[in-house]
């Protein structure tokens, strides 16, 4: 099994564990006779909450594999619109690992964790600003744009959010957000 493979297992895994623990105790014994595929398609749909924008900056980058030429200051700026349907649109700037200027357009959906200040979150869209001699360190990079897709564990408190997000391979980011 791949590395993204295991990820995207322990991100499912933690949102049907998370899911089933909110529904308290008394649900217990039908949280143990509903199946996997039932719980991730009740992930899948939609869940009521009021539309917002949310901007987002990074505050910590670590790489897996740290190299000197890695930049950890990756100086990214989001800005999501969030649907009342949990899914989202949005783009963000900033510096890739070794410096250049990039670009990330993507839609995506959060989970939130019932009855919890948790929440996961998995974007795909297109990566852009990996070119010349960087083109080859993110995978199907044609032209300087390759797709990608991105999971993150978080938590808020009222409109402040924090963010852990999963790089591929490469690195894991922190990054701090609010609700406006």
């Amino acid at each position: 099994m791949g590395r993204w493979s295991v990820v995207g297992c322990g991100l499912a895994l933690c949102v049907v564990v998370g899911n089933t623990m909110a529904s308290g105790v008394s649900d217990h014994a039908s949280a143990q006779t509903r199946d996997i595929p039932t719980a991730l398609r009740e992930l899948a749909g939609p869940v009521d909450s009021q539309p917002y924008w949310y901007v987002q900056g990074s505050v910590w980058t670590k790489h897996f594999s740290p190299a000197p030429e890695h930049n950890n200051n990756q100086n990214l700026i989001g800005l999501e619109r969030h649907r009342d349907d949990s899914y989202l649109w949005g783009a963000a700037t900033f510096r890739h690992s070794f410096g250049g200027r990039s670009h990330y357009g993507y839609v995506g959906k959060r989970f939130d964790f019932a009855g919890t200040p948790f929440n996961a979150k998995l974007t795909a869209g297109l990566l852009h600003g990996y070119r010349g001699e960087y083109r080859d360190k993110i995978p199907f990079n044609r032209f300087g744009i390759a797709p990608a897709a991105i999971p993150s564990l978080g938590a808020s408190y009222r409109r402040l959010g924090v963010d852990v997000v999963l790089l591929g391979t490469a690195a894991t980011m922190v990054n701090v957000g609010f609700k406006l």
